[in-house]
């Protein structure tokens, strides 16, 4: 790789981190979310698992393409754009907020409610992307030899 391309994909996971955290503040302004470890940050929660969707579903739907764009792809999107907007530090800070706070139940069911809902969110996201990869497949399969689609 030269240093040009590698400038390139470097500027890919700047811009998409910038674009994902953004996201991510958006989220947790628009919820209002607690600093005190007093309640259930819900969004943090939401960004977590919704990041966990999106990145299962990225994964399978570019892993089915072979095109030299899938690594840049994969690094704005991906590295980029999701690592920006999920938090694990963030999750690590609550969760140390509401242990401090005596909290134990409340950091007990934000931690499972993380790594359960982020690992079903996860496998879903993977189930879609499977669908939408198995679909256009189906959808290349039929077309003509133009790409004009099948012939009736």
């Amino acid at each position: 790789m030269t240093s040009h391309a590698s400038l390139i994909e470097l500027g890919l996971v700047v811009l998409g981190g910038a674009v994902g955290s953004l996201g991510r503040a958006a989220v947790s302004a628009a919820l209002a979310a607690p600093t005190d470890g007093r309640g259930l940050p819900f969004a943090t929660l939401l960004v977590n698992v919704t990041g966990a969707f999106a990145l299962g579903l990225l994964v399978e739907v570019i892993a089915h393409r072979s095109d030299p764009a899938r690594r840049r792809i994969r690094l704005l999107l991906g590295t980029g754009l999701l690592g920006g907007f999920t938090t694990y530090s963030l999750l690590a800070g609550e969760l140390a907020e509401s242990l401090l706070a005596g909290r134990y139940a409340l950091a007990a069911v934000y931690a499972a409610a993380t790594l359960l809902g982020g690992a079903l969110a996860s496998w879903l996201g993977l189930l879609a992307g499977r669908g939408i990869a198995q679909a256009g497949a189906r959808d290349a399969q039929g077309a003509g030899p133009q790409g004009a689609g099948p012939h009736r």
